[in-house]
């Protein structure tokens, strides 16, 4: 049975561009793989600590070592990596802040990037044989002929983090342009409308196990 993880990262709910490509998306993935486990991660729900000293402590502590304390320190970033390794297809929906990913979702990164892991201790990504989509709504345009295409840093964090750990077949539905939907300039279902083919496509490749890696 394959397995779907989707990880949301918006603040905003119901109006959230990127909650609603990850709906569009999934609807599709479930049509393509009847019977399929999609797992949610909502990270505006997850109590997601950031790096502390603690953590640390634990993290360069050999397993066998831990003590009580660290153990419930790494619990979540178990649970984490746990359903990363866990999935078949990884989904990443997130807003672009600033030109970059929002801290929660940063958090989440530090969290599954673990040493013994999901990366080896030769510097290898473990996490093999898995293909990530990230779905990604931004105000600005970044896509290829953009004046400000330089400023992509978002999806070139993303693809560089994902390709660390192991996850090399990534694409992206890049839903640039948002900001028009705030603006009242265009409905939001009109707004989605326009990335609806590239979301099939994607979900129907992942179903055939074809992919390719493009912004």
């Amino acid at each position: 049975m394959p397995h779907l993880l989707v990880v949301e990262t918006s603040p905003r709910g119901d109006s959230s561009i990127s909650r609603n490509l990850t709906r569009r998306f999934v609807a599709e993935w479930q049509v393509a793989h009847p019977g399929g486990q999609v797992v949610t991660r909502d990270l505006m729900e997850t109590d997601l600590s950031f790096v502390s000293a603690p953590w640390l402590r634990a993290y360069f502590t050999p397993p066998e070592q831990h003590s009580t304390e660290m153990k419930e320190v790494l619990r979540l970033s178990d649970e984490l990596v746990a359903e990363l390794l866990a999935t078949d297809h990884l989904v990443i929906a997130t807003p672009v802040y600033n030109y970059n990913i929002p801290a929660a979702l940063k958090a989440w990164v530090d969290h599954i990037v673990r040493k013994g892991s999901t990366l080896g201790m030769d510097g290898k990504g473990l996490v093999s044989g898995k293909r990530a989509t990230v779905l990604m709504a931004s105000g600005g345009v970044y896509t290829e002929g953009s004046p400000i295409r330089d400023r992509d840093i978002a999806a070139q964090y993303l693809r560089l983090i994902l390709n660390v750990i192991g996850i090399t077949d990534v694409t992206f539905v890049a839903a640039g342009g948002a900001k028009a939907v705030d603006l009242g300039e265009i409905g939001r279902d009109d707004f989605l409308d326009k990335f609806q083919g590239e979301i099939e496509a994607k979900a129907a490749n992942a179903a055939f196990g074809v992919g390719s890696a493009a912004a």
